[in-house]
Formats: structure tokens, C-alpha cells, sequence
């Protein structure tokens, strides 16, 4: 898969979605939701990829995987919640994908917890 694909299928479903709209708005979001999840599901496997490479050299820098988990947990946290967002806009609901984005800044900040209270013990340690 490259960038080609991604935008050939994108400008596709976009075109597809514009004509079609004029006469059924429904369909039209259909597809709109469609042409978003197949190219979601097609840059899954190329996070995959980055994923295995980045545990890999958090391994070599022997770097603790507590920290790494929760940095990649956010990135996917934060990328799903995007593409949420996006579609409910897409929708006309603006206010739903107000919601979807609050909700991931929540995780977000729930899964930033405990390094924040890690680097609070570190820092308190090294204070006299």
C-alpha cells in the first residue's frame, strides 16, 4: 500500500459521495463511512509495523515497557478518537464528535497518571 492508493480510493470515495448527495444524502454518508474505514483499516497494518519496530528498540535502549505501553496506548487512543470525531462531523453531529474528543482527553489524562506520579517521586527523591 502506498500514498497513491490511499489518496486514489479517498478521492474516489469522495467524488462518489459528492455526485450521489444531491439525491440521497443517506447513501452518501454511507459511503463516506465506508471509503473512511477501509482506508483506516488499510494504514493498520503500517502502525503494526512501526509498533514492532519501536518495541524493539525500546528493548535494545533496555527502556521500561511500562512507559512505552502507555506512550503507544496514547498515540492509539488519540488517533481512534480523531477518526471518530471526524466521522460524526462528517455526519453534521459536531457536538457528538465534541464529546468523542473529550472523551479521549480523558483516557489520555488517565493513562498519563502514573508517570506523572513516577516522575513526582523521582523528582522528590532527588530533592534534599
Amino acid at each position: 500500500m502506498n500514498i497513491m492508493q490511499i489518496v486514489a480510493i479517498g478521492l474516489t470515495a469522495a467524488i462518489l459521495a459528492l455526485i450521489v448527495r444531491q439525491q440521497r444524502p443517506d447513501i452518501a454518508m454511507m459511503i463516506s463511512l465506508a471509503a473512511g474505514t477501509i482506508l483506516f483499516l488499510m494504514i493498520l497494518g503500517n502502525l503494526k509495523s512501526v509498533v514492532t519496530v519501536v518495541n524493539q528498540l525500546s528493548r535494545k535502549a533496555s527502556l521500561d515497557t511500562i512507559y512505552l505501553s502507555t506512550v503507544l496506548k496514547v498515540i492509539g487512543i488519540s488517533y481512534i478518537a480523531e477518526f471518530g470525531a471526524q466521522i460524526c462531523r462528517d455526519a453534521g453531529e459536531s457536538a457528538i464528535a465534541s464529546k468523542i474528543e473529550l472523551g479521549g482527553k480523558v483516557l489520555i489524562m488517565m493513562l498519563a497518571v502514573p508517570i506523572l506520579s513516577a516522575l513526582l517521586e523521582t523528582i522528590l527523591k532527588a530533592l534534599p
